[in-house]
């Protein structure tokens, strides 16, 4: 099968510290990681981590960041001919202030106009198609020529743009701020009727499958026509850099290798717990192995 994923790159600094800094105080940290990062590109690396012969497709600054961008693919096997350097476009990066004690996370981005369509054409055959609605021009441009390709979109946030890619794809991963404002509704987990009728405003809205991330508290979905919160794994996070954009590579590469929709959740949530026990958004993806073979009772 052939994957191609189209989203956003940007180049991660973590900084890891044992509490949120106070203002104008000085730090000295022990280390600091980088890598790349980006919804449908953490997803890309994942799925060509685990052996999907993947395409990224996105665009990068002619710069350092975007080069160490690339070798981070090239070190996974991904292709990265639709990886397109841009002249006079600076490389998104992002600084990434890790709090150890709790797991947040508080991120600080720079990022150059976006770019909605890549230069190259991306009428090209794919099996398996993710997005996350960066270059969205280009993301319309693939799902229309593979109309039989299983499609997931990644949706972080609520724009037009998301709103008709939505409409396209096979399935609609969204998370609970997506949710939450596409509804005009607050989400209250212990409320299952009300989290239905969220649920159904999707259904009816885009037509697809929904699947709505509801963080810690794990996912709600139907099942066999039936609405219900599958539970995520509990552990001790360090790091939840990331931990969305790896539980949609995961969930498209479980749903892509015929698992079912229960399974790919809760295969996708394990996958997703593992990475926040570690630093570091893309350093943090475990093996296969770890995740099909790990035991949920620890």
């Amino acid at each position: 099968m052939k994957v191609v994923c189209v989203g956003h790159s940007t180049f991660d600094t973590t900084l890891p510290v044992k509490e949120y800094p106070t203002e104008n105080i000085k730090y000295r940290l022990e280390h600091h990681i980088e890598c790349g990062g980006g919804p449908a590109s953490n997803g890309a690396y994942l799925l060509a981590k685990w052996g999907m012969d993947t395409a990224i497709a996105s665009v990068i600054g002619d710069d350092y960041y975007g080069d160490r961008i690339i070798a981070d693919f090239e070190k996974v096997k991904a292709d990265t001919s639709f990886l397109e350097k841009k002249e006079n476009h600076q490389t998104t990066s992002s600084y990434i202030i890790a709090n150890m004690s709790n797991g947040t996370r508080t991120v600080l981005s720079s990022k150059d106009d976006p770019v909605r369509k890549l230069s190259k054409s991306l009428c090209i055959p794919a099996d398996v198609i993710l997005i996350d609605g960066e270059h969205p021009e280009s993301a319309h441009e693939l799902l229309d020529s593979n109309p039989r390709a299983l499609s997931v979109l990644d949706a972080g946030r609520l724009n037009d743009d998301t709103k008709e890619l939505g409409k396209k794809v096979t399935y609609l991963v969204c998370s609970k701020d997506f949710a939450e404002e596409f509804s005009e509704k607050k989400i209250d987990i212990n409320n299952l009727e009300e989290l239905q009728s969220i649920y159904n405003l999707l259904k009816e809205y885009f037509e697809t499958n929904i699947v709505i991330t509801l963080e810690a508290a794990g996912s709600y979905t139907e099942i066999d026509g039936v609405g219900q919160i599958i539970p995520s794994i509990k552990v001790k996070a360090l790091d939840s850099t990331g931990a969305g954009d790896i539980f949609h590579g995961a969930f498209t590469y479980f749903m892509a290798n015929g698992y079912s929709l229960l399974d790919t959740i809760k295969f996708s949530s394990i996958t997703s717990a593992i990475s926040v026990t570690r630093i570091g958004s893309r350093y943090s993806i475990p093996l296969l192995d770890e995740v099909v073979n790990y035991d949920t009772a620890i």
